[in-house]
């Protein structure tokens, strides 16, 4: 009786054992292929950003800093007939000048610097054109606006999956296999700042130059790229 009972039991065991074996079975990978797209577009430079400074040497720093502070005072005043034009102060120092033996103070230098910003150039090469007289220009960039860099990269993402996808559809297709995306990364750079005009001069050069400082735009290119692999069906 025992032995009657036994055997199906162990029969059972034994079917239960190879099912769990066959579940543990690894299933057989799917051919994959990588695939690497690229995709730009050109972004107008639509945002402008200058820096305008003033520099001065005196042996009196009370003096010195009654000339800078009225030069920055009167470029204030000026830069708020421009409203679109934003206008901060981007820093102030003033260091000593030694004699030759390096140990006795001989005058003082003085810089005081001013940050411009505006989405419109002609009012900034306006406003630049009148700082001149009495400032020097350290620098002028252009760069397209977040929202035009925004809007403008969005179009250039889709144009790199259009083409992520067409590129997969070629590689399956030639290999006459249908295919499904296993993973996808889409890869954008940041905004650059493009120098449209960087010189400085001293301000006395400028004093005879009130026309509008020249200012070409310009574009900037924006670049995507989507890397991913697919997986070859059959």
């Amino acid at each position: 009786m025992q032995t009657r009972f036994l055997q199906p039991l162990i029969l059972a065991a034994g079917l239960a054992a190879a099912h769990a074996h066959g579940a543990d079975a690894p299933v057989p990978a799917l051919p994959t292929a990588d695939i690497s797209v690229e995709a730009s577009r050109t972004a107008p430079n639509d945002q402008f950003r200058a820096q305008v400074y003033v520099e001065a040497t005196d042996t009196n720093p009370g003096d010195l800093a009654r000339k800078i502070n009225a030069t920055i005072t009167q470029a204030l005043q000026t830069a708020r007939s421009h409203p679109t034009v934003k206008v901060r102060t981007a820093g102030n120092a003033t260091y000593p000048i030694y004699g030759k033996t390096g140990r006795s103070i001989e005058s003082w230098r003085m810089r005081s610097t001013l940050a411009l910003e505006s989405n419109e150039a002609a009012a900034l090469s306006e406003l630049l054109g009148k700082l001149q007289q009495t400032m020097a220009v350290s620098g002028l960039n252009a760069a397209p606006s977040p929202e035009t860099w925004k809007k403008i990269e969005d179009e250039a993402i889709a144009d790199a999956l259009a083409a992520f996808e067409a590129r997969a559809r070629l590689v399956a297709g030639s290999l006459h296999k249908k295919w499904k995306i296993k993973h996808v990364s889409v890869n954008t750079g940041g905004i650059q700042h493009k120098p449209v005009m960087a010189y400085a001069r001293s301000a006395g050069l400028m004093a005879a130059d009130a026309a509008p400082a020249p200012i070409e735009a310009g574009d900037s290119p924006v670049s995507v790229s989507v890397n991913g692999q697919i997986e070859l069906l059959e």
